[in-house]
C-alpha cells in the first residue's frame, strides 16, 4: 500500500537528507522546488532562491495553491511510497492529504547551526551569506499574509511529527528510524464515516448495560449530535442483572418451541427514547444507531417516535416482523454487517 511522507521544516534543517536516507529505504523522492525549477528552466530563468520564490508565488496565484501537491500527485504510482520535500504552503499539505495515505514530518534546528550547513552546502542559488541575512530571509519565508506565498512556519504547525535535527547524520538517522513505525501506523489511518464512528459508540456506550446476555447502547442522532444515549439494564431504583440474577420468563411460541427471556432489563433502545422524552428532547426524523436490529417492542416505539432511519451493526436473527413494520412505515435500515447475531434466549 502507498505511503506518503511529507517533509516541510526550517531552512538547512535537514530535509533531503531525510528524503535521500528514505529514498535508500525503496522511497520514491519528489521535490516541489524541483517542480518550480522546472517552471525556471522552461522559461530560461536563472535559478536563484529569490527566482525560486517568486516562479513558486505566481504559479499557486495562477493555478491555485495546491498546484505543487497536484503535480506531485500527478507523477505518483499506487505501487511505491514517495517522500515529498519543500512543502511551503498550507494548501499543499492539504492537497496532498486528501489524496490519503499521506503524513507530514518537520525537520528543525537550532538556528546557528543551519546556517553553517548553510554556508557549508554552498549552493548555487545565491544562499544568505550573512547570518543576519539569513534571518531575514527566513522571515519572510516563515509566513506571509499573503496565501499565495510561503507559510513555512504553518505548515509546521500542521506537521504530526517533528524531528530536531541537532546532532550528527548517525544521530539523525536512528531518529529517523525510530519514527518509521510511528509514520506507516498514521499514513495507514482509515477515518472513519459517520455511520462507523457512531457504531463504534454504541459499543462503548453498551459497555455499561448490566445484563451479560447482552450489553447493547443505542444512541439517537440528529445533523450529525448525539441527542441521545441508552444501553440495556433495569429502571432506575431496580436491580440489575448482574448483582441479583436474571429475571426469567417462558415463551411458547406458534411452532411450539418453547424460549426464555430476561424481563428484568429495558433495551437500549427503549432506554434512548426513555431519556429524549424524559429531557424534552425532540427526536423526529433522527437516527437511530444500535447493536442489533431493534426487536418488535422497539421497533414500535421508535415508529411512533419518529425516527427516521435506524443504523445497525448486525442483523438480528429474529426481526422479521420488524423489518416488516419498518418498511411499512418507511424507515430505512442499513446494516454495516449481513452477519446475524442472536440475542440471547435460554
Amino acid at each position: 500500500m502507498m505511503i506518503k511522507i511529507g517533509v516541510t521544516g526550517a531552512f538547512a534543517a535537514g530535509k533531503d537528507t531525510l528524503a535521500e536516507y528514505l529514498v535508500l529505504k525503496g522511497f520514491e523522492h519528489i521535490s516541489l522546488s524541483d517542480l518550480i525549477r522546472e517552471e525556471l528552466k522552461k522559461n530560461s530563468q536563472e535559478i536563484t532562491r529569490e527566482n525560486l520564490v517568486k516562479a513558486g508565488n505566481e504559479m499557486r496565484e495562477k493555478e491555485g495553491n495546491g498546484v505543487l501537491a497536484k503535480r506531485a500527485i500527478e507523477r505518483m504510482n499506487e505501487e511505491k511510497n514517495y517522500v515529498i520535500t519543500s512543502i511551503r504552503n498550507p494548501l499543499e499539505v492539504k492537497t496532498l492529504a486528501g489524496f490519503g495515505k499521506f503524513v507530514l514530518v518537520s525537520v528543525d534546528a537550532p538556528a546557528d547551526l543551519r546556517f553553517e550547513r548553510i554556508i557549508a552546502r554552498g549552493r548555487k542559488e545565491k544562499d544568505a551569506k550573512t547570518f543576519e541575512e539569513f534571518k531575514e530571509m527566513e522571515a519572510r519565508e516563515m509566513k506571509s499574509d499573503n496565501k499565495s506565498s510561503q507559510q513555512i512556519k504553518a505548515c509546521m504547525n500542521m506537521a504530526k511529527f517533528t524531528i530536531v535535527n541537532d546532532a550528527g547524520k548517525e544521530d539523525y538517522f536512528k531518529k529517523i528510524d525510530n519514527l518509521m513505525p510511528h509514520l506507516e501506523k498514521e499514513a495507514q489511518h482509515i477515518r472513519p464515516d459517520w455511520d462507523r464512528y457512531f457504531i463504534d459508540l454504541v459499543r462503548l456506550v453498551g459497555e455499561r448495560g448490566t445484563c451479560n446476555r447482552g450489553r447493547a447502547g443505542c444512541l439517537i442522532v440528529k445533523d450529525k449530535r448525539i441527542i441521545a444515549t441508552g444501553y440495556v439494564g433495569a429502571p432506575p431504583k431496580l436491580a440489575h442483572c448482574d448483582d441479583v440474577g436474571h429475571w426469567f420468563k417462558k415463551t411458547i411460541h406458534e411452532d411450539g418451541s418453547v424460549t426464555q427471556h430476561c424481563i428484568r432489563t429495558v433495551h437500549a433502545e427503549a432506554n434512548a427514547i426513555a431519556q429524549a422524552a424524559k429531557y424534552g428532547i425532540a427526536i423526529d426524523g433522527a437516527t437511530l444507531y444500535c447493536k442489533i436490529e431493534p426487536c418488535l417492542d422497539c421497533t414500535k416505539l421508535l415508529i411512533s417516535a419518529g425516527i427516521k432511519r435506524v443504523v445497525c451493526e448486525n442483523r438480528y436473527h429474529a426481526a422479521k416482523e420488524a423489518r416488516e413494520m419498518l418498511e411499512e412505515a418507511g424507515v430505512k435500515v442499513d446494516s454495516l454487517n449481513e452477519e446475524e447475531e442472536s440475542y440471547g434466549t435460554k
